[in-house]
């Protein structure tokens, strides 16, 4: 899965071109910025980030990837002074000034719990009620989550937040070691989470304060990017990486990471089982033309939550695909692992010898030969009956084809649509919707380099049989830039209409009949916040929206591929 929503990775990972040469006594941000870095920022494109995107962010952001983030590799080569000289003038801002927790928009009260419900009929009452900041990011890319009158978010910067889901004003908020895009599982008086540095946490849903934490993944690049899965008691936490990036570098060794899926008793972080999806660990196959070793097998990430199947004792899960040579026989695939112990019931694997990594792109030193084509699963796999009475796993490829399998017929394929062309960059990127009747994938289908023209649209495909019901044109981005009018961002369905957002910055609301457009909301502006921080919202990319009662919950903003960053979380209400 090649676009990983990061916050470091939204400028980090060019700058392993610019920063690995910087001289230990260097200590002139801006020499350091124009000698090394401004080759790369001064046309930015792709995943290069623009100065404006940078001076956005914290120093200490920068600083702690350097030390302990994506970052790490070219930090180990400068001293601290370097890396805060740096950080410093990126931004222009000072390292010394520490970011304290606002006390502005602090609740005073609770306010009731969301009621009524949203549905197309009472879309056109749709408005904004309030708006929170994420104060000091160019990303908003966590998925909210509701529960009675609380609204959990986490933060490109690590910090969860406990909202009011009526106001959006702070009950408390907790600050994790490493950014959290993973949505917020709630039980009773306790929340569950990951971050960026492959930790899975337990706090108390009551008062923020940490009931345990554990890090269930010691290789370098292991993160947690997906929410886990809770069923009678246990966790069941996916992992994957960032290594497909590192594998930019010349000088890395590629790859080493294994995907694995985790299962942890939910009260104690006690780990039950870990079932990986490269049995062995990766050998040494050779070295580059850099003189590094190449290693492999490796990757199969799981980008996705599990998808729980209590009546068959399994619990599902899509994968990503290889880093490099050799390919194995679980990437790109849908598995079924069996809840009590962590062993594999079926596979079905999609598309085989899919062997790629972020080389490919560029000087392709650790890209493995006969690459490609980078269409592993981001979204997860999705449990559903048909009219008929037939129950079917619904599972959307970066490839553009939409997969339905039969549980009971170790995932036999039922049907298969091509929705989009697909691409390293989806196809279908983070998540398709279903109702009782029709499947619904958001296209991204957007094409390298010219983001600013290609893709976009939704598609609806027919349950029971795959086949296209309608289809939605994109958008066009007109004058407005950087801009893209993929919608990459997971979807979400209410009775009557399905949303989606595009990198162009709108939310639309389809007629689930005939993909008519009913409601749209431009984010792309500047917004007043509750918590008083400077807020905007930009391109939409990553989860979906959220919805809970009669309101709809959604974040803005996305610098990644040429988008428009932002750090804005937005509630609306059909009152």
């Amino acid at each position: 899965m090649f676009a990983i929503l990061d916050p470091m990775r939204l400028f980090l990972p060019l700058l392993l071109v610019c920063l690995p040469a910087l001289q230990a006594a260097t200590l002139d941000g801006a020499k350091v910025y124009a000698d090394h870095c401004a080759s790369c920022h001064a046309s930015p494109a792709g995943r290069i980030p623009s100065r404006e995107t940078m001076a956005r962010l914290t120093p200490r952001r920068i600083v702690n990837s350097l030390e302990s983030g994506i970052m790490f590799m070219p930090g180990r080569r400068m001293t601290p002074e370097e890396r805060r000289s740096v950080a410093e003038f990126l931004t222009g801002k000072s390292y010394g000034i520490q970011q304290a927790q606002s006390t502005a928009g602090r609740c005073a009260a609770a306010s009731p719990a969301p009621a009524g419900r949203l549905t197309a009929a009472n879309l056109p009452s749709l408005k904004l009620r309030w708006a929170f900041g994420f104060e000091g990011e160019v990303m908003a890319f966590a998925q909210p989550t509701v529960s009675g009158n609380r609204l959990y978010v986490g933060s490109a910067s690590g910090s969860v937040y406990a909202l009011d889901a009526a106001t959006g004003c702070t009950h408390w908020q907790f600050e994790a070691e490493a950014a959290v895009r993973t949505a917020i599982v709630v039980q009773g008086d306790r929340l569950w989470f990951g971050d960026l540095h492959s930790n899975v946490y337990s706090v108390d849903s009551g008062s923020g304060e940490m009931r345990w934490k554990k890090k269930l993944d010691a290789h370098p690049s292991a993160r947690i990017t997906a929410a886990p899965a809770l069923h009678e008691g246990r966790l069941y936490v996916p992992v994957s990486s960032f290594e497909e990036g590192m594998a930019s570098m010349p000088s890395y060794s590629c790859c080493t990471f294994r995907g694995s899926l985790v299962a942890l008793d939910a009260t104690s972080g006690r780990q039950i089982w870990q079932r990986f999806t490269i049995d062995k660990p990766a050998a040494v196959r050779g070295k580059n033309k850099q003189g590094a070793a190449q290693r492999g097998p490796s990757g199969v990430a799981i980008w996705s939550t599990p998808t729980v199947d209590p009546k068959r004792g399994l619990v599902y899960v899509t994968t990503g695909d290889n880093y490099s040579d050799p390919g194995t026989p679980l990437s790109d695939a849908i598995l079924a692992i069996r809840l009590n112990n962590g062993s594999i019931a079926w596979a079905k694997q999609v598309l085989a010898n899919d062997r790629w990594n972020a080389a490919c792109l560029g000087d392709k030193v650790n890209c493995p030969e006969d690459n490609g084509p980078d269409a592993d699963f981001g979204s997860s796999a999705l449990l559903t009956r048909t009219p008929s009475g037939r129950e079917l796993l619904i599972a959307a490829q970066k490839s553009g084809i939409v997969w339905a399998l039969d549980p009971d017929k170790r995932g036999e394929i039922v049907w298969s649509t091509p929705a989009g062309k697909g691409g390293p960059l989806g196809g279908i990127q983070w998540g398709h919707a279903l109702d009782a009747t029709q499947v619904y994938a958001p296209i991204s289908d957007v094409q390298l380099p010219d983001m600013a023209n290609t893709g976009g649209g939704l598609v609806a495909l027919n349950l029971e049989t795959g086949k296209v019901a309608w289809k939605a044109p994109p958008a066009a981005c007109g004058t407005r830039a950087p801009c893209s009018p993929a919608q990459m961002a997971a979807a979400a369905v209410i009775p009557g209409a399905v949303i989606s957002g595009a990198r162009d910055g709108i939310y639309r609301a389809y007629a689930a009949g005939d993909g008519s457009i009913l409601w749209s909301f431009d984010t792309w502006r500047d917004f007043e916040t509750v918590n008083n921080v400077a807020a905007r919202g930009g391109s939409i990319d990553g989860p979906g929206p959220t919805i809970a009662g009669n309101m709809m919950y959604v974040n803005s903003g996305y610098s990644l591929w040429n988008g428009r960053g932002g750090n804005v979380l937005l509630a609306f209400s059909a009152d």
